[in-house]
């Protein structure tokens, strides 16, 4: 009989994700304030739109950070044996509510406008929408290169692209202002900037609570894994399999195995399969025959 467990360490990268979340927090903060400050002052939905996209940036880096950070220095306890890896997948839900609020807030404000359409003039929202764009095309590149191995980076990271769609739409709607004096631009940017922010928040919650729900992670075939296990030499049978995701890039994995064979080729060669499918970070428990290792 024997157990195994094997841990593969977290990559180098994460020690240049904090400072650049830090740099772009308050790139996104200072263009924030002077988004909110002109959509005010010229009265534009698609320009207050925009500055409202930009607070969930500014949120979103924020939350991400302190998740982040948790996670990297937040140690292990008796009462939170894995640390603080799952704060980032609490930011990852808080992020998408933001997200989907502030489009639904838009979307309202925008039917609300179609009674009456103010007269907005185009210049102010053509320089503002510019500078914005680059303030978040540079974001964007500073966060992009992180996304795929945070949930927490990967939220502010789709929010930081929809802003700039959004700055590139007050852009659009502030051209058209100007050449066709069309009253409508303003609110018709407004609406589709939040019409397409909203599916990608919606599909950013539903992966965040499908960990949180310790589904099994999308990629990984379970029925397939246990049939992998079972074929092992040595193995009559695969109980309490469960796999899980404990944070983005962290699956994993705990298995009892009945053998008859000799326990530590039997750990070795499980670890293998497991290993092939990316889950290295196993807990493999091989048991004789005649034990009962049922469970849920």
């Amino acid at each position: 009989m024997g157990a195994g467990h094997n841990h593969t360490p977290a990559g180098t990268g994460e020690s240049r994700m904090i400072p650049r979340m830090v740099v772009a927090a308050a790139i996104l903060a200072a263009f924030f304030v002077v988004e909110l400050a002109t959509s005010l002052l010229i009265n534009s939905i698609a320009l207050l739109a925009d500055a409202g996209h930009m607070l969930t940036d500014v949120v979103a880096v924020f939350m991400g950070l302190a998740a982040v950070t948790l996670a990297r220095r937040g140690s292990a306890s008796p009462s939170r044996t894995y640390g603080w890896y799952r704060a980032e997948v609490f930011t990852a839900v808080a992020n998408a509510g933001l997200l989907i609020g502030v489009a639904l807030f838009i979307l309202w404000e925008a039917i609300q406008r179609l009674r009456e359409t103010p007269s907005v003039p185009g210049v102010p929202m053509i320089v503002v929408a510019l500078a914005g764009l680059l303030a978040n095309l540079v974001v964007a590149l500073m966060l992009r290169s992180h996304s795929a191995a945070s949930l927490a980076v990967k939220g502010a990271y789709m929010e930081v692209v929809a802003d700039s769609v959004g700055s590139l739409g007050v852009l659009i709607a502030g051209v058209v202002t100007v050449t066709t004096r069309w009253p409508y631009a303003d609110v018709a940017v407004a609406v589709l900037v939040a019409l397409w922010v909203l599916p990608r928040a919606i599909a950013l919650a539903r992966d965040a609570l499908r960990i949180l729900s310790e589904a099994s992670p999308a990629h990984i075939d379970v029925d397939e894994l246990r049939s992998a296990l079972g074929a092992v030499d040595g193995v009559t049978e695969v109980h309490d399999l469960h796999v899980w995701t404990l944070s983005p890039g962290k699956d994993m994995c705990t298995a009892h195995l009945t053998s008859d064979g000799d326990s530590a080729r039997v750990l070795a060669d499980a670890r293998a399969v497991l290993s092939q499918r990316g889950l290295d970070h196993a807990t493999v428990q091989i048991e004789g025959p005649g034990r009962d290792c049922s469970g849920f």
